[in-house]
């Protein structure tokens, strides 16, 4: 049993354990099956002719299930309606698309300096859209939603945080042989236990996770959609992590992380199997529709995501916007595209990628 309570700052709290206390027989039989698993995930994002369409589309769909977990709700049809100008959108919407930056100016980052506790910085101020710092004022408190007690409390002091997530970072770096996956979860829990600033620590968290992959080589394309999963298991989430803390419980919380990106990198694979699918015929159908049809930049724009504009056609696949606009009425004709009117703008709605892209997969 851990020497902790909830209503106490956890400034105690220890470094992880070393990886063979870490890598158990079972944390190391379920690592297998996930590395397998996301390898297959990555080895597709590279190989589909237009990865743009997975850049732009599953951290969106990671944004809002994230921001959700947060009590930030906002629908997928607004996301992508502002995906390009989010004046009009709500508050909601605007922080739910920032945390899509945030991911953005996180992968950029950690491609050209590495993931370190000053990335964790710029993620959080992006999510926040103002300048975080490392928590200085006392009395933090986590409560637990449904009683309303306290169900933790974090390490309190600038200095102290600070030396935690240096801690935290040599974690993330040190060259001990531990299987990136279970990196991954063992520096999760670390960083939500430092909990290091006053707000937004869930959703930086969350994308730390995905560009620790990236880092170790995992992942190419910031593309785990992992906050879904978290979603549908919550109760799971908030206990195995106090279970960490409070009993040590280290490979349950290892286990339920390996399962859940084993799962979600099937889940993706099935995803974007239908969206080839689905770009194949589209693109067929549009042939036979439409002159623009058989343009490849205008096949592209239209599964890069599912709303586009008449100036995207025009700027992208250089004619005219009588011409653009012919193109995309005519697909509007037959069927494959929705044209509505949203102020002075016009947006065309390709309504069977959207219905792909915001479909629960199962994840079992």
């Amino acid at each position: 049993m851990v020497d902790w309570s909830p209503e106490v700052p956890y400034n105690e709290l220890p470094p992880p354990p070393a990886a063979d206390e870490l890598e158990t027989k079972a944390v190391l039989k379920a690592a297998i099956g996930a590395n397998a698993a996301l390898a297959q995930l990555d080895q597709a994002v590279v190989s589909i002719p237009n990865p743009t369409v997975l850049i732009n589309a599953i951290p969106l769909l990671e944004a809002q299930a994230s921001s959700e977990i947060e009590n930030i709700v906002t629908t997928t049809d607004a996301l992508f309606r502002h995906l390009e100008d989010d004046a009009g959108a709500d508050p909601a919407t605007r922080e739910t698309l920032r945390y899509r930056t945030a991911l953005r100016i996180g992968f950029e980052t950690t491609l050209d300096r590495g993931l370190t506790a000053t990335t964790a910085v710029a993620v959080c101020s992006t999510i926040k859209d103002r300048e975080m710092k490392v928590r200085a004022m006392p009395g933090t408190r986590i409560g637990n939603t449904a009683t309303g007690a306290i169900a933790y409390s974090p390490p309190e002091g600038q200095d102290l945080i600070i030396e935690k997530l240096s801690e935290w970072e040599r974690f993330v770096h040190a060259d001990d042989g531990m299987d990136a996956l279970v990196r991954m979860a063992v520096a999760h829990y670390q960083f939500e236990a430092i909990h290091p600033f006053s707000d937004g620590n869930g959703r930086t968290g969350r994308i730390l996770n995905v560009l620790m992959l990236v880092e170790a080589g995992l992942l190419r394309l910031p593309v785990l959609y992992l906050s879904r999963y978290i979603i549908d298991t919550k109760h799971d989430y908030y206990r195995l992590l106090r279970s960490v803390t409070a009993e040590g419980s280290w490979e349950e919380w290892i286990l339920y992380i390996l399962t859940g990106i084993e799962r979600t990198s099937r889940s993706t694979l099935r995803k974007i199997e239908d969206i080839r699918s689905l770009q194949d015929d589209f693109n067929r159908r549009a042939r036979e529709a439409s002159k623009g049809g058989s343009n490849s930049e205008l096949q592209s724009i239209l599964f890069e995501q599912p709303y586009c504009r008449i100036k995207t056609v025009v700027e992208r696949c250089n004619v005219s916007r009588p011409t653009a606009t012919a193109w995309l009425q005519d697909l509007v004709k037959a069927g494959l595209l929705q044209d509505l009117k949203v102020g002075r703008d016009r947006l065309f709605i390709n309504r069977e990628f959207l219905k792909l892209l915001v479909r629960a997969e199962p994840t079992g």
